[in-house]
């Protein structure tokens, strides 16, 4: 296995523990595996992810629905994210956002389910 594989396996690994109606960054996901400065390799990760990837869960630092294209993408993780429960508001500039205080998923360690908090960076 390429170490480009093994990082996008560990980044589905996490995604996959991000319980329903709570969401994570893209920086803590590279945090947990320890890549600290590879946030955007996370995303990266996320726009080749498998079907069955709960995608919808991650966001940016600041609780954003990143931009892509298509930009109908925003609206779907919008969608899909207030089906688990998870306000979804728009910002002053039209960007789709999350309440990380309130629905962030933040645990200290990859490997530990015991050690969870919600809310922080």
């Amino acid at each position: 296995m390429s170490d480009r594989d093994e990082f996008k396996e560990q980044v589905y690994s996490v995604v996959q523990r991000i319980p329903k109606g709570r969401v994570t960054s893209y920086g803590h996901i590279a945090k947990l595996i320890n890549h600290p400065r590879h946030a955007r390799h996370v995303g990266t990760a996320m726009r080749e992810s498998p079907p069955n990837l709960p995608w919808q869960r991650v966001v940016s630092f600041q609780g954003k629905i990143s931009p892509r294209v298509p930009l109908d993408n925003c609206a779907r993780q919008a969608q899909l994210l207030r089906q688990e429960g998870v306000v979804v508001e728009a910002d002053e500039m039209g960007l789709f956002c999350v309440d990380l205080t309130l629905y962030g998923w933040f645990p200290a360690e990859a490997a530990g389910s015991g050690d969870v908090q919600i809310g922080g960076t």
